[in-house]
């Protein structure tokens, strides 16, 4: 280590003839980043594979990474000289930040997995990943006229100094209409400290053939690039827009394309070592699915076994259940992956004999089970012309989990009940977590700082030990440096807001954040309509005595979902009609920050006063999101799900602001034959602010989609009924929250005493926790 200061100017010597001083930007992001891999060393991939004891492979079609280079740096104990190497030859330290961040997931499940991968290292598993090498990620947003657009992410066009491509290790993976390699690139996954380097394996898509000179010299030049784009669109974006059929066999491919390779790589590794005894695969290996999207890699590792290996099905079969675990991130039907029959087979007709082979034996087993009323057909894996992914996963795996305590329940007592009944062993509860390197040590150095001068540095790999920040709660000088620490983190957002989307915002005002995916049943809308309360409530004279706040927002759309994007539009909208009021100008702030992605919530977490986590309950399985703004000292404005639940639970209700209709309220509700007209024509002031959608008190540009949202509330549509997700039966309770927290923060050290206790609790939310709970329970 002593040594990476030299080898940066070095390799700038030697690749630019430039120095620090003198090198552009991505010219230092390849010295640096080469520097930590000669700390690594180029065969880690190798040891990683070699490493003594069980492996577990982690399957997820996305990979939110982020910034590599300052976590890295910081879990090899480099990031020190590193900022000493910048200071030096007077660079700034952050500079990095905009070319360095790697566009190959897109919210919380691909985070996750990236938080998982870092526990898994640090705490000393053979934990490696396997996913997808995107070319272009999902997509970089900026608004127009306030709607999304969208255009690629280049994240590569600076380099990726990081991965280190394996020819040698290249697989082809077979489709109906044509065969394409996997090439796959490996980047280091470093434990804190340096002592376990684990891999992540993304691979790219690439023609066997990579330019058919014969077919180009006939002329035929359409045909001869066909064949090449289409191998390479498998790996071009992530979650590409599957409206149509085309799109549906990209998608398809895409999930077989990674989980064939890495099935493959696993198996030809397991061989050099055993030969062609399988007798050992599962004490081997453990495959993890990160939600439906590997599932196809049951059946491709059946077939694997069986075609190439020789052995029975049984066999096969016995092998698989003992190998796969299964972890389930959504009760949204739609979400819960089904491939329609014909589809499957015209993209991988070689699996789907496997798939009808699993579906006999699950036929088979349910035979046993069978009694008067007992209906075996919910349990189909091919049901009609549907192939459901979900149950193959749970029947094909030795285990299936919810990522939150309520969310497992839900599975247990009504999402997937009918499995939970006959194999109840298999269901259990692994509460997500965040990775507190990323999220407190390397985005937060003022308040680790903090932390670490009053209990000590034990944190970074015991979070538990934040629970030594409670009793000082109650000191007044504690609580007065925790408040300035949140001010500085206020001020350095606002900067970054000026610098990037062109806003002036005041760091005295609270603010209110809520950074996730645009989803309906995130329910950004139900924040909308509150901000549009207040205002009113303002300037009608209605709300008095109301401190200055400032409502943030971050999120991307999926370019498909027209709702999704309207939302966007309908709170730009709003933000237009705010700012722009001189009446309340020092009273209300809304800012929608564009591109939202892992660097912005860096800034966005630490900055937070009120974390906005308002789901309907029973919708979101966990989230990580209302963790990280945790850690960071705000706190939890929600409903009670999720993992809001067990946040309360450790931190305290008292501490935190939960409104809004419970499970048991919704699922009442649903029963009784819930009216949103009734509560629309009742409530004035909701129906003020919903009306603002077809009144023209706002302008969706001719597109139709205000009112598109405004008949969904109070009409609904073909696949579901009015105000699906309960936006007003939880309105009142929720802007009465709002204002209740509002008041709250008037009283500056009574507030920061209830974020610093938030802080103070969040030991539990460590995903360090998390894998070795998986390490235990699952993978053995």
């Amino acid at each position: 280590m002593k040594n990476f200061k030299a080898n940066v100017c070095d390799y700038l010597k030697l690749n630019y003839d430039k120095t620090v001083a003198t090198a552009t930007t991505s010219e230092l992001y390849s010295a640096v980043a080469c520097a930590g891999i000669a700390e690594v060393g180029h065969d880690f991939t190798e040891k990683a594979k070699n490493a003594d004891g069980k492996k577990v492979a982690y399957l997820s079609a996305e990979f939110l990474i982020g910034r590599m280079t300052y976590n890295n740096l910081l879990n090899l104990g480099l990031l020190e000289k590193y900022t000493e190497l910048m200071d030096e030859y007077k660079r700034n330290t952050r500079e990095l930040e905009d070319i360095d961040d790697p566009a190959t997931g897109n919210g919380g499940l691909g985070r996750l997995a990236a938080c998982f991968l870092d526990s898994g290292a640090t705490n000393g598993i053979n934990l490696n990943g396997y996913g997808i090498r995107y070319r272009y990620g999902l997509f970089k947003q900026s608004f127009k006229n306030g709607f999304q657009t969208e255009e690629p992410d280049d994240w590569t066009k600076f380099g990726d100094p990081w991965s280190i491509r394996h020819d040698e290790d290249k697989v082809l993976v077979h489709f109906k209409d044509d065969d394409v390699y996997a090439v796959p690139y490996d980047m280091p996954v470093i434990g804190y400290g340096g002592k376990k380097i684990n891999f992540l394996r993304l691979w790219q898509a690439e023609p066997v053939q990579e330019f058919d000179f014969d077919m180009f010299n006939n002329q035929n030049y359409a045909k001869e690039a066909t064949k090449r784009n289409n191998a390479f669109a498998i790996s071009a974006v992530l979650y590409a827009n599957d409206s149509m059929k085309a799109g549906k066999q990209l998608r398809l491919k895409q999930q077989y394309f990674f989980s064939s390779a890495s099935v493959q790589d696993m198996v030809r590794t397991y061989k050099k070592k055993y030969g062609d005894d399988f007798r050992h695969f599962a004490d081997e290996y453990a495959i993890q699915l990160n939600d439906t999207h590997p599932t196809v890699a049951i059946p491709e590792l059946i077939r694997i076994l069986m075609e190439e290996e020789g052995l029975s099905f049984a066999k096969s079969f016995k092998i698989a259940r003992e190998t796969f675990a299964y972890t389930n991130h959504t009760i949204m039907a739609e979400a819960l992956e089904k491939w329609d029959v014909a589809l499957f087979k015209s993209v991988i007709p070689h699996v789907y004999k496997y798939v009808q082979m699993i579906q006999k034996a699950l036929r088979k087993d349910l035979e046993k089970l069978n009694h008067e009323g007992f209906d075996a057909d919910q349990y189909n894996i091919i049901d009609g012309n549907l192939i459901h992914m979900a149950r193959m996963a749970i029947y094909g795996s030795h285990s299936t989990n919810g990522v939150a305590a309520l969310h497992t329940e839900i599975l247990k007592n009504d999402a997937l009940k009918e499995w939970y009944k006959i194999y109840p062993e298999r269901f259990n509860n692994k509460t997500n977590g965040i990775t507190q390197r990323r999220w407190l040590a390397l985005c937060n150095m003022e308040l680790s700082g903090f932390i670490t001068e009053n209990i000590g540095q034990g944190w970074i790999t015991d979070l538990d030990r934040l629970k030594k920040l409670a009793p000082l709660a109650d000191n007044k000088k504690t609580i007065k440096q925790f408040n300035e620490i949140k001010r500085i983190k206020k001020v350095q957002l606002a900067e970054y807001i000026r610098e990037n989307e062109g806003i002036t915002i005041d760091p005295s005002f609270i603010y209110d954040i809520q950074i996730k995916r645009l989803h309906e049943y995130k329910r950004q809308l139900l924040n909308a309509f509150s901000i549009l309360d207040i205002y009113y409530g303002l300037k009608e004279g209605r709300i008095k005595d109301f401190m200055p706040m400032c409502f943030i927002f971050g999120a991307k759309a999926a370019p498909g979902y027209f709702r999704a994007k309207s939302i966007i539009k309908f709170i730009n909208e709003i933000a237009n009609l705010v700012n722009n009021d001189p009446d309340v100008k020092d009273k209300l702030k809304v800012v929608f920050v564009q591109n939202y992605n892992v660097s912005y919530a860096e800034k966005l977490v630490t900055a937070a006063d009120i974390s906005e986590q308002i789901s309907t309950a029973g919708t979101e399985a966990s989230g990580t999101g209302n963790m990280k703004l945790m850690l960071n000292g705000a706190v939890t404005l929600g409903t009670y799900d999720g993992a809001n639940v067990e946040i309360v639970q450790e931190a305290g209700e008292e501490n935190n602001y939960i409104f809004g209709n419970r499970v048991e309220d919704i699922e009442k509700l649903k029963a009784d034959g819930y009216n949103s007209r009734k509560i629309y024509e009742k409530n004035k002031r909701l129906k003020k602010v919903v009306d603002t959608l077809v009144d023209g008190t706002f302008d969706d540009g001719g597109t139709g989609g205000f009112k598109e949202l405004y008949t969904s509330l109070l009409e609904g549509a073909s696949w579901h009924k009015p105000d699906h997700y309960f936006i007003f039966a939880d309105f009142d309770s929720y802007v009465e929250a709002k204002l209740r927290a509002n008041k709250d923060y008037k009283d500056r050290e009574a507030f920061g005493k209830k974020c610093l206790l938030n802080v103070a609790a969040a030991g539990k939310f460590s995903s360090d926790r998390t894998i070795r709970q998986y390490t235990e329970e699952v993978w053995s």
